[in-house]
């Protein structure tokens, strides 16, 4: 199992720990390394819900926010937004009162495997570059299934790796070489941005991903890579 660092706490521990570390830093990193593409992808991945109208959206590993601030424009009536981090928590927590949004979204601490939440619950469910950081995959792909109500959507956004020349070229030596050094400098965790490509690395995408959903009971699935295979975006319907 790839973990942030090399201690005896579980993955799940460490992952808090990690994103607590970097917070600070965390929302200009994420736009920078990605130059801004992330925005798009989160927007490619909104659209999918558009048909679906979904009137309570869980948006979970929300860090501070981004998925459930782009999830607005669905026009729902609640955003609940969970996460392990407190540290990325408060940050987002920061962004929803200047925005004035505390009527629209929740943020509160969750546990993707032990979701405080009612059976069929929810309407849609967003993650995005969450689930790689589930401690056990299926189980928190689980859980997110039961709070689905029948027919609910969960979309999941995911680095995954271009299999093309020469995006793979590019890809490879910005995400092994380039960002673990600018990640360490900018948020003095030397490990965040070490395991960012060792996770993605170890992580099943693709068809093997779309096989975990069938397994844990997700139907109508299916992925959709973007940016050259730089990230995909999954959906799997309860």
């Amino acid at each position: 199992m790839v973990t942030p660092y090399k201690s005896e706490e579980s993955k799940k521990e460490q992952v808090a720990t990690m994103f607590n570390n970097i917070a600070h830093k965390y929302d200009f990193l994420n736009h920078f390394f990605s130059m801004g593409i992330d925005i798009i992808w989160r927007k490619k991945a909104v659209k999918l819900l558009c048909k679906d109208q979904p009137q309570i959206i869980l948006d979970l590993a929300t860090g501070t926010g981004d998925f459930a601030f782009e999830a607005l424009s669905l026009n729902p009536a609640k955003i609940i937004g969970m996460d392990i981090s407190e540290g990325m928590l408060a940050k987002g927590r920061e962004k929803v009162a200047k925005r004035m949004l505390q009527e629209k979204i929740e943020l509160k601490y969750g546990d993707s495997e032990h979701l405080p939440l009612e059976d069929n619950s929810v309407d849609a469910i967003t993650i995005g570059f969450g689930v790689r950081n589930f401690e056990n995959l299926e189980k928190g792909l689980g859980d997110m299934l039961r709070v689905l109500k029948p027919g609910g959507k969960a979309i999941i956004l995911e680095f995954s790796k271009p299999k093309s020349f020469p995006v793979k070229q590019i890809y490879y030596i910005y995400f092994h070489y380039i960002m673990p050094i600018l990640g360490k400098l900018v948020s003095k965790d030397s490990a965040a941005y070490t395991y960012l490509p060792e996770s993605v690395q170890a992580f099943p995408e693709g068809d093997e991903f779309l096989n975990i959903l069938t397994k844990v009971g997700y139907t109508e699935h299916f992925a959709k890579r973007v940016s050259g295979g730089i990230a995909t975006i999954y959906s799997g319907t309860k």
